[in-house]
């Protein structure tokens, strides 16, 4: 167990460094966000460039793998969606709120870092497939109806529209697409662009931690203690668990990816989630909700991890 921990802890250490440094007052809420557009437009797709970049095409196009993680992800949106609609009687905008909290996980701030920690290299892969189903099924999806439900009158078709040209600018997408044309054509990159490209990718990580750490600064949770939970428990417990279940219906997927398809589904939810939770009307509870579901995340990672290490997965 001593080793599981070795494993968590420095992520969270750096977690709790972006927090001290908000706390403290060392950093300011607008420098904070200035590293996490560092982040987000610069190394995360320098990150995925070069993975594609590093590794075969055959390595790179793994449908089984898309076909699993998107069938898990989709069920937990849709079991999320349900539950709030019917069974709570929530508005429609809410109720995808609260599915996307529990669907679509931090795959670039802590699922990379906690993924490449464990099984290496193919981290940065599965960072590129995870992020294609992110932002071309779950958060789109989430955000048609929830724009549905705050713009009556407003076609779908045109609502569909908006949601595509905004996610066409997602930087981690441009740099899939350009990894991928790299990969399938051939073209040599330039050494020094190459290397340009190596230093953002190992920044990565850490920053994109110590950015979290940041943003958890300030949240608070007042009241809202079935709604959180119900978030969190989908997040950090059924949405591995479909994925688990997903994975081991689908043939042909190696070990070591449904190892990495486990810690990813397993990160909290999008970083951005309190920012499209205020949007529609779930400010609160979608900011609350990712504080618990950070700080739960730590044990709830770590007793994933040593599930896995009992198994012959990955030899620990």
């Amino acid at each position: 167990m001593l080793a599981i921990f070795a494993i968590t802890t420095p992520i969270f250490l750096l977690i709790s460094a972006g927090y001290i440094a908000r706390w403290s007052g060392l950093i300011t809420r607008e420098q904070m966000q200035g590293i996490g557009v560092f982040v987000m437009y610069f190394a995360l797709p320098a990150l995925v460039i070069r993975a594609l970049t590093h590794h075969p095409l055959e390595d790179i196009l793994q449908l089984n793998y898309l076909l699993a993680y998107a069938l898990g992800s989709v069920v937990v949106f849709g079991g999320g969606l349900f539950i709030s609609l019917k069974h709570q009687r929530q508005p429609l905008n809410a109720s995808a709120m609260q599915a996307l909290g529990m669907a679509a996980a931090n795959s670039g701030f802590v699922g990379y870092p906690v993924a490449a920690m464990v099984i290496g290299s193919p981290a940065a892969i599965l960072l590129a497939l995870n992020m294609v189903i992110e932002t071309l099924i779950i958060i789109p999806t989430a955000l048609i109806l929830a724009e549905m439900s705050t713009q009556q009158g407003t076609s779908v078709w045109k609502t569909v529209k908006q949601t595509a040209l905004s996610l066409a600018k997602n930087p981690v997408l441009v740099g899939l697409f350009i990894g991928i044309f790299l990969a399938v054509t051939g073209l040599p990159v330039p050494s020094p662009l190459f290397k340009a490209i190596d230093m953002l990718a190992n920044a990565a990580g850490p920053a994109a931690l110590f950015v979290i750490g940041g943003a958890l600064f300030g949240l608070q949770v007042k009241g809202m203690a079935r709604d959180v939970g119900q978030i969190v428990v989908g997040k950090l417990i059924l949405h591995p668990l479909a994925i688990l279940i997903a994975f081991l219906l689908v043939p042909g997927i190696e070990p070591i990816y449904l190892v990495g398809a486990l810690l990813f589904s397993a990160a909290p939810m999008i970083s951005i989630y309190p920012l499209l939770g205020q949007r529609y009307g779930l400010g609160g509870v979608s900011a609350a909700a990712m504080l618990v579901a950070t700080v739960a995340s730590f044990f709830t990672l770590s007793l994933i991890i040593w599930l896995i290490s009992l198994t012959d997965w990955l030899v620990f």
